[in-house]
């Protein structure tokens, strides 16, 4: 069944662009609280530090720097490599595929890559794991960002300068709200995912994101990405 005329209309977009985590799957798998906890244990033992401070300094980082990692590379020196094996040392058996969303990216005319501010070990696990392998033209990771992570302006000059591609004709998906901004200037279609994941927000010292940085909200991946027209 085609979609109704009045469904988003997707036509001009050659490239789609999707974050990994709380994006491909379910928030509620709680993932991304085994990566949380391991980053608290890594910044604690490498630091030397209690771990309730190494969790306040982690979310400083991450408020302030766009990710820990960029935190902890600025301010401490640490080497990125070492920290990527360690917090994406985690069970992925909490992930089960969605039966819905491989022929719902399997539709998308053109391009279908990954933007994540992990590392591309990582993404192809997760992929693998929740069904999602073999379905994408690139991933790019926090290396292939330099790592300078989301939501610096320089990660996605990158991802436009390695990848080619107009940002114009260009749609990003994306659960982090402040994620979306720097693609909503430079003209991308912007997708913003709720999910409920407190991982998702950004705290109260940072505003609330203007909701004209997103052309949709929506709560399920899946059930939009059928209903859009192509």
């Amino acid at each position: 069944m085609a979609p109704p005329l009045d469904a988003p209309d997707f036509r001009t977009i050659e490239t789609w662009i999707f974050d990994l985590d709380n994006t491909l799957y379910q928030a509620d798998s709680n993932l991304f609280a085994q990566i949380e906890s391991r980053m608290t244990d890594f910044i604690a033992r490498r630091l030397d530090i209690h771990p309730g401070e190494a969790y306040t300094l982690q979310h400083f980082y991450f408020r302030t720097y766009g990710s820990t990692l960029n935190g902890l590379m600025i301010c401490d020196h640490v080497d990125p490599e070492d920290f990527l094996a360690y917090v994406h040392d985690i069970d992925l058996s909490p992930l089960h595929p969605d039966p819905a969303l491989r022929p719902a990216l399997e539709r998308l005319p053109g391009r279908r890559t990954i933007f994540t501010n992990g590392c591309r070990k990582h993404a192809g696990r997760v992929l693998e794991q929740i069904g999602l392998g073999g379905l994408w033209d690139d991933i790019w990771d926090i290396r292939t960002l330099n790592f300078v992570p989301k939501p610096e302006p320089a990660a996605y000059a990158r991802i436009v300068e390695v990848g080619g591609f107009a940002p114009a004709a260009a749609a990003m998906f994306e659960d982090t709200a402040r994620n979306l901004v720097p693609a909503h200037a430079l003209g991308m279609t912007t997708v913003f995912l709720h999910n409920g994941s407190r991982f998702s927000l950004q705290g109260p010292e940072t505003a609330p994101v203007a909701h004209h940085n997103f052309a949709h909200e929506i709560d399920d991946l899946a059930k939009f990405l059928q209903t859009i027209r192509l």
